[in-house]
């Protein structure tokens, strides 16, 4: 039955409305929730979710991302999906700019670096990525072929 249920919420998270409300709601909701928690709560109950504090690319100003996760183990691996949009996020921009952030994550808050992973370890990563949320293969055919880029955060 659980199976059942992370399918169809898995669905429901891949379809273009979900993608919307994902990154339009949850993403406003969530960095109020992830500060104020210590990183142990947010608007995705089960979900791994974490606060990335970075530096605009362009403007230099201090931005606030919430963004899901995926452990690699000590490190943190963001999927620059964009919900499958054609377009990389910004945040993603901002890191390749200044890799340097903050992580505002249950139990491993701090300093990071941001390396973007490529060849036959983004291969590796991808897959681990899928298990998490396998919406993000959907994500991958609605790009209009740009590659989903991933983002490996390592403790500073």
């Amino acid at each position: 039955m659980a199976d059942r249920q992370l399918n169809i919420v898995e669905k429901l998270a891949s379809s273009k409305g979900g993608a919307w409300y994902f990154i339009h709601v949850s993403g406003r909701i969530d960095p109020w929730l992830l500060k104020r928690t210590d990183g142990r709560l947010s608007s995705l109950p089960g979900a791994p979710v974490l606060l990335l504090q970075h530096t605009g690319a362009k403007s230099g100003k201090a931005r606030e991302t919430a963004l899901t996760y995926t452990a690699d183990g000590d490190a943190f691996v963001l999927t620059a999906s964009n919900g499958g949009s054609e377009q990389h996020p910004a945040w993603y921009h901002n890191l390749r700019a200044n890799p340097e952030c903050r992580l505002v994550v249950k139990g491993a808050s701090g300093d990071y670096v941001a390396e973007e992973l490529e060849g036959d370890e983004y291969e590796r990563v991808w897959e681990l990525a899928l298990d998490v949320y396998g919406g993000y293969a959907v994500y991958q055919d609605r790009t209009g072929g740009r590659k989903i880029p991933l983002m490996r955060l390592t403790q500073a």
